[in-house]
């Protein structure tokens, strides 16, 4: 063990996109568990567009992370050190542990991973929350059937992805909208997407109209504002939109741009619906399940975007709301 325990704490809640004075970095100490607790030392950290949400002083599905607090983050480490029965010193384990090296846990939330079965990093991405958020999202409230059309916007990111995979398992028309050409290319020459736009270089509307000939069945909208308002020109009847997250709205300084053309809601009576992925916690395990399978059998791959250094958490952080991601954005402290 290190003598210190480095962290990124909460300086002040950011107006837009989040700054370097947004955060400070500190040498906390490093945590001693009480009975019944294990402490983690943490070796990759998850970095998601949730966390935009986690500090804005609002309410919302989970409260805001408080000034001068670790900020809030999923993670996968080891037990370094434990007085808690079901968690021995060795065991590589996944939970919320915040953006630190070391943290303590009573194991409320904590999963045990099998780092044979797939690389640890996979256990925030396709194995992890993403995953999850992309297989309920996608089958439990899209609810795809054989032959259908689905649209995924982000479609190269970590959730995005994992839709696409998916949706093309259960025998359906997929197609992505990304930015740039690389990303494009990727989702469709490796994942098997049917088509992709490249929203920074092409007309979103007119890309619609050319790949969704039968209209739009699923939307899986990750990023809201005028993509969204362009899907919703597409819909067929009965579509389903599942409302995972509205990326190209997070930093804005006035008002969150609406859809404008949600009437169209109502004349192909469809339906948005959104969703938190905690809502599905019970049945995580049937997902992994799953999935594992599919990765094993070659029809579900990944693209992970590893950076390192605890220190660099902040620009890190802005590569999500500037598109410089390629994949599942990761910290490896």
């Amino acid at each position: 063990m290190s003598n210190t325990n480095k962290q990124i704490r909460l300086a002040h809640y950011p107006e837009g996109l989040p700054a370097d004075d947004t955060w400070k970095l500190v040498d906390g100490e490093i945590p001693q568990p009480a009975e019944g607790q294990f402490v983690v030392r943490n070796h990759y950290i998850s970095l998601d567009p949730a966390m935009r949400g986690w500090i804005r002083d609002v309410r919302s599905y989970l409260p805001p992370v408080q000034i001068d607090e670790v900020m809030r983050a999923g993670a996968v480490g080891e037990v370094v050190e434990s007085k808690h029965d079901g968690f021995r010193v060795g065991t590589k384990v996944q939970g919320v542990f915040g953006v630190q090296q070391y943290a303590v846990s009573d194991g409320k939330g904590v999963s045990p991973v099998d780092d044979s079965v797939a690389e640890l990093p996979l256990f925030l991405a396709t194995l992890g929350m993403p995953g999850m958020t992309a297989y309920f999202g996608l089958l439990e409230i899209g609810q795809p059937k054989e032959g259908e059309t689905v649209v995924v916007s982000a479609a190269s990111g970590a959730v995005g992805q994992v839709v696409g995979q998916i949706a093309k398992i259960k025998g359906c028309r997929v197609v992505g909208i990304a930015g740039g050409p690389e990303k494009c290319s990727w989702v469709v020459d490796e994942l098997g997407f049917d088509a992709c736009i490249d929203y920074k270089n092409e007309d979103v509307g007119k890309g619609l109209k050319e790949h969704c000939p039968d209209r739009i069945d699923v939307y899986f909208d990750n990023v809201g504002g005028e993509i969204l308002d362009e899907v919703l020109k597409r819909l067929n009847m009965g579509a389903r939109i599942p409302i995972c997250g509205a990326i190209s709205q997070y930093n804005n300084t006035d008002a969150v741009r609406g859809p404008s053309n949600y009437m169209n809601l109502l004349v192909s009576r469809a339906r948005m619906e959104g969703f938190v992925v905690f809502d599905f916690a019970r049945r995580y395990q049937e997902a992994a399940v799953e999935m594992a399978g599919w990765i094993a059998q070659g029809k579900l791959k990944y693209k992970l975007d590893i950076n390192e250094g605890i220190e660099n958490f902040p620009a890190t952080l802005r590569k999500l709301f500037t598109g410089d991601n390629f994949g599942k954005l990761i910290l490896k402290v």
